[in-house]
């Protein structure tokens, strides 16, 4: 990750900072919780990311270390940073969730230790607090065979210093400060569901296809997620937000429809379903087919290209050009 993309505001700021406090207001710990014991990590956390705001963001975020004091000239609020809750200064000040996790020392293992989350689906910050790693990533297809070794510390006593699998087992342990990483998962959506359960409206009839779904109502829906060591408390902070592109902005992007097409039809089942792409495919694969002959008859795309990861991944093509409307 570049860092000084570490935090980026939107056009959306406003309103998806309103939406975050309703969603508190209504479902609680559900949105955010602190373990005992995660308080210093929480305010280097919230420390760390108003040096990043005023210092990105001048114009708009002033913090005035003498008094204490915040000032956020977007929403024309202000907080004593000395007396507010870490997270809760990030639920009202930043649209993009937190999750801090910490090294357990009995077990070694990474627990999550507090949170803010209210992009969350399918889960909630209540129902992962105070889980290690590979408790908290249980539903993740291959998660187990692949990730979770390389996500948890291995379990050794800690005078056994020549256990074969210590070197390969400590990801967390060996990342550093100065060293952040990003990723991206995406799912398709109907509407924008910010917060989503699966007791709840947005996930009836997921295993259907409506006839009155329309293709102008379906977003491809990206969670841009980054992970960082916190220099004092050396916890490990995951944050990640929520993005929507409504899928028709995709008929403007060369190659993506025919390469989006490639992967659901042929992706693995299993991670189809877990992404829950079935309710939409009837109306999203004919229309990227559709646009994927397009850009070949417009030379965009050659008619002989076959799908694989663009040269300009995680962009494609003529994409700043387009973003910048030149």
């Amino acid at each position: 990750m570049e860092p000084d993309w570490w935090i980026e505001l939107e056009s959306t700021y406003q309103e998806r900072i309103k939406q975050r406090r309703e969603l508190y207001e209504l479902h609680g710990k559900m949105i955010l919780d602190v373990l005992p014991g995660s308080e210093a990590a929480c305010i280097e956390l919230m420390d760390m990311v108003i040096q990043f705001l005023c210092t990105r963001y001048p114009a708009q975020f002033q913090y005035y270390p003498r008094s204490g004091l915040f000032y956020n000239q977007i929403l024309g609020l202000h907080a004593d940073t000395r007396t507010v809750r870490g997270l809760e200064f990030l639920l009202d000040h930043v649209p993009e969730d937190f999750l801090i996790t910490q090294e357990d020392k009995e077990t070694g293992l990474y627990v999550l230790t507090g949170g803010v989350a209210c992009s969350a689906v399918s889960w909630n910050i209540a129902e992962k607090i105070g889980k290690p790693l590979h408790e908290i990533h249980g539903p993740v297809p291959d998660y187990k065979e692949k990730l979770q070794s390389s996500m948890d510390r291995c379990v050794i006593p800690s005078n056994d210093k020549t256990h074969p699998k210590c070197d390969s087992l400590r990801f967390f342990l060996k990342m550093p400060c100065d060293k952040p990483i990003q990723r991206g998962t995406w799912s398709l959506e109907i509407g924008q569901p910010l917060f989503a359960q699966i007791d709840g409206p947005h996930f009836i009839g997921r295993d259907s296809q409506r006839a009155d779904v329309h293709l102008e109502d379906i977003y491809l829906r990206v969670d841009w997620q980054t992970l960082r060591r916190l220099p004092k408390s050396q916890a490990i902070v995951f944050n990640f937000k929520a993005l929507f592109t409504p899928v028709t902005d995709l008929r403007q992007e060369p190659y993506i429809p025919k390469l989006f097409a490639k992967i659901l039809r042929d992706g693995k089942p299993k991670y189809l379903e877990y992404k829950s792409t079935y309710h939409t495919e009837h109306r999203v694969l004919p229309a990227l087919d559709l646009w994927a002959n397009e850009q070949e008859d417009k030379g965009w795309v050659p008619k002989d290209w076959t799908e694989r990861t663009l040269d300009e991944d995680p962009y494609y093509p003529g994409w700043e050009r387009q973003m910048r409307g030149c």
